[in-house]
């Protein structure tokens, strides 16, 4: 028996009551003319009265302005038909439409392709997985072109087999990521960035893994009688061209490189293992002193501080949230805008034997202001260890000459970053701040980032980059970390 479309995963919806999901149908069709009956005649009966918008490609007189008129449509009333103006591509197309499906607050919405007919069962088969709250998208599997038949032509069969073996590179384990035919979540297409993916076919690719970065859930089901487009050599090998590209990406990204915008790394700062990272050196040099109270001020969520801890000392964290176990690996966290300086709350306290900064200062707008209030909180003779990542060195310089400037998600261009240092600046910046420099050293390429790896090949890569950091340190030292101290109190003899 026919029944009535439910949302939020199960029938009743929220307290019991039926609500009905608000479906948008996205029509891709080319220049090819096409109208809304044919979407009318593709949606079954029961999901009718669900059917919000329907979304035209072909151009138009009437402008995309938005949906918020859309909550006005009764129910079972026809459905608005938004004509996408515009000489963009598949990608652009869906951009409009996605958006406006946000804004008008839509459930689901179902992108095909071609003006028409569609196959019977089709939008059930799409739509089905969404409603039951299984999946947050779905992709409808085509019947395989003769691209990869034998006897297609052999510049079409290579590209084929290199574009298989760029999508099992992408380990996403679906068996047609380049179907156009799909459904989503409109809430889970509003929790990705999906404005920055290119504005053609490739799209659908981003689309995907941006989804699956973000933990949504992709079923794939069957569409019988749609065939997967037949491409030319030139087709299939831009389409190797793109995957190629967007896989090397994805793997820069889970380094913390890049934007993040097809999937990265989370918020939380790791810590730094690699025997001369900033972290490391931070720790060999307390190792060295007597335990005492350490002020760690941008402690993120607490893994130095937990080192910082196993040396003796007694720890006091300061950041702007509380992330997950930072209470466990501190003695005491306190919580402050770093930018609007240390929380009062110190004030009361004891003075700290010592302080530590660790890729701190570059988040702050006003790195001076806060050294010296740290400087205040330390005892006469305290020491303060600071790093900072070297804005002059060759990667960034290289990004800035050849006009690709940009933050990544990590490193000397963390998007979090507000000040740039040079080794020069650090030291006149801790200077100026009341404080005597004792000592300094330079790190070098994080190349555990990369690879773990500890083949000849990395070893020389370990040994090389060892040898320019102690050559040219402004030039190739990642980061700089320093050692410095408060000046002791100056007594009138006896």
């Amino acid at each position: 028996m026919a029944h009535a479309s439910t949302f939020d995963g199960h029938p009743g919806g929220p307290h019991g009551r039926t609500r009905q999901a608000r479906i948008g149908v996205l029509v891709i069709a080319g220049d090819a003319p096409c109208n809304a009956a044919a979407v009318l005649d593709a949606v079954p009966e029961r999901l009718r009265a669900g059917l919000v918008a329907v979304f035209l490609s072909q151009g138009g007189d009437r402008p995309t302005t938005g949906l918020a008129e859309r909550a006005a449509v009764p129910s079972g009333g026809a459905p608005r038909v938004i004509h996408l103006a515009g000489r963009g591509g598949a990608g652009d197309l869906q951009k409009a439409a996605y958006r406006l499906a946000v804004e008008g607050d839509l459930d689901i919405i179902v992108v095909l392709r071609g003006p028409g007919p569609y196959p019977s069962g089709l939008v059930e088969s799409l739509v089905a997985p969404l409603e039951r709250d299984e999946f947050d998208a779905v992709i409808g599997t085509r019947v395989p072109s003769r691209n990869h038949a034998p006897g297609a032509p052999i510049g079409e069969r290579i590209g084929g087999r290199l574009l298989a073996q760029v999508d099992r590179k992408l380990g996403t384990q679906l068996a047609d990521l380049h179907s156009g035919w799909r459904s989503y979540r409109v809430q889970a297409l509003g929790s990705i960035p999906f404005e920055g993916n290119a504005g053609d076919d490739h799209f659908d690719l981003q689309v995907v893994l941006q989804l699956l970065g973000a933990g949504k859930r992709i079923a794939e089901v069957p569409v019988p009688g749609v065939k997967e487009e037949e491409a030319h050599a030139a087709d299939t090998l831009r389409r190797v061209r793109d995957a190629s590209l967007d896989v090397l990406r994805l793997r820069l990204a889970s380094k913390g490189y890049l934007s993040g915008h097809l999937g990265g790394v989370g918020d939380e700062y790791g810590l730094k293992n690699a025997e001369n990272s900033s972290h490391s050196i931070v720790l060999r040099w307390l190792g060295e002193m007597p335990p005492g109270r350490v002020l760690d001020v941008g402690c993120s969520s607490g893994l130095l501080a937990e080192r910082i801890r196993a040396l003796g000392h007694h720890v006091t964290g300061v950041d702007m949230f509380a992330l997950p176990g930072v209470t466990e690996r501190v003695d005491r966290f306190l919580q402050a805008d770093l930018d609007r300086g240390l929380p009062p709350d110190l004030e009361a306290d004891p003075p700290f034997d010592l302080a530590v900064a660790a890729d701190v200062l570059e988040h702050v707008r006003d790195p001076e202001s806060l050294l010296q209030q740290i400087r205040s909180v330390l005892i006469p003779g305290g020491t303060l260890i600071v790093s900072v990542p070297n804005f002059g060195h060759w990667y960034p310089r290289v990004r800035t000459a050849i006009g690709l400037f940009d933050y990544d998600q990590r490193g000397i261009l963390d998007r979090g970053h507000v000040r740039f240092f040079t080794r020069r600046g650090l030291l006149d910046l801790v200077r100026r701040s009341g404080f005597t420099v004792t000592r300094q050293q330079a790190t070098g390429l994080p190349v555990e980032v990369l690879s773990t790896g500890d083949g000849v090949a990395w070893r020389g890569v370990r040994a090389a980059d060892r040898l320019a950091v102690s050559a040219w340190p402004t030039l190739f030292g990642y980061q700089f970390v320093i050692r410095c101290e408060t000046p002791e109190t100056w007594r009138m003899p006896d």
